[in-house]
């Protein structure tokens, strides 16, 4: 039981992080999305806001490597298809105003945060976790190292800078150019022909 408030308590954050970032984000409103009392707050977070968001940029990190890490491998063009599809409504959600919640513990998180580099910490692993899974997807899909990993760059670069634009536009259109722009990039037909 004690694990599940803890649990229901990360989800909350998780999603209070991508609706109102770090600064905003508060401890009664975590409560009342989880359902928790509020002795739960110290007793499963004894590090406060910090501990929280630490752990829900954590979770967020997990989720989103295991997502990238079922996409298909068939071929470069596969592996882009699949994620843009894949990400396109988390996209949609931050032209309604939602956003990533990993890049939120990036932002300066306001006077409740004493350690704002370990947040950049996690959300730098974070990052370079998602981008390894993509390389090791676009590698097995045939593109060289070099090349697998520039465009794993551009995928993630343009996933985190989507949310940006699409919640300043409250459209998706921004995520769709660079969805074409990044397509663009990667041949129709059959595997890379480089293998590094």
């Amino acid at each position: 039981m004690a694990a599940d408030t803890k649990s229901r308590m990360i989800s909350a954050a998780i999603g209070l992080l991508q609706r109102h970032g770090l600064a905003a984000m508060s401890f009664t409103d975590v409560l009342a999305e989880s359902g928790a009392a509020r002795g739960a707050i110290y007793h499963h977070f004894p590090g406060g806001k910090q501990q929280l968001a630490l752990e829900a940029a954590r979770r967020n990190a997990e989720d989103v490597r295991g997502h990238l890490h079922e996409l298909p491998s068939g071929t470069p063009r596969d592996v882009v298809e699949v994620f843009l599809d894949n990400v396109r409504p988390v996209v949609q959600a931050s032209a309604a105003g939602g956003g990533c919640a990993v890049a939120a513990v990036t932002v300066d998180g306001g006077a409740a945060i004493t350690d704002q580099g370990s947040l950049r910490a996690v959300a730098t692993e974070a990052f370079t976790g998602w981008t390894d899974e993509l390389e090791g997807k676009l590698t097995q899909a045939g593109m060289s190292p070099s090349q697998a990993a520039e465009l794993a760059t551009l995928m993630i670069t343009t996933l985190e800078g989507a949310h940006i634009l699409c919640r300043a536009a409250g459209s998706i259109a921004p995520f769709d150019r660079a969805a074409g722009a990044l397509l663009s990039l990667v041949p129709r037909k059959g595997r890379s022909d480089s293998h590094g």
